[in-house]
């Protein structure tokens, strides 16, 4: 799962701080979760599928399928 939000990340060129900004939590969180030092919320976890316009099954990887 951290990988694929990694990976989305870099996908669109932006860095912790931009995406953790765009989500409304710190740069310091957002590693945290990405590296998976601390859990993937469910708030979170539905502002990321937002910001970038995939699916939560997408992300939590029970799909390959973006949408």
């Amino acid at each position: 799962m951290n990988n694929r939000i990694k990976d989305l990340r870099e996908d669109c060129d932006l860095t912790q701080t931009q995406v953790a900004s765009a989500i409304g939590i710190t740069q310091r969180k957002y590693s945290y979760i990405e590296t998976g030092t601390q859990p993937l919320t469910e708030e979170v976890l539905v502002k990321l599928a937002k910001f970038y316009k995939v699916s939560t099954d997408y992300i939590l990887r029970l799909t390959d399928d973006k949408n």
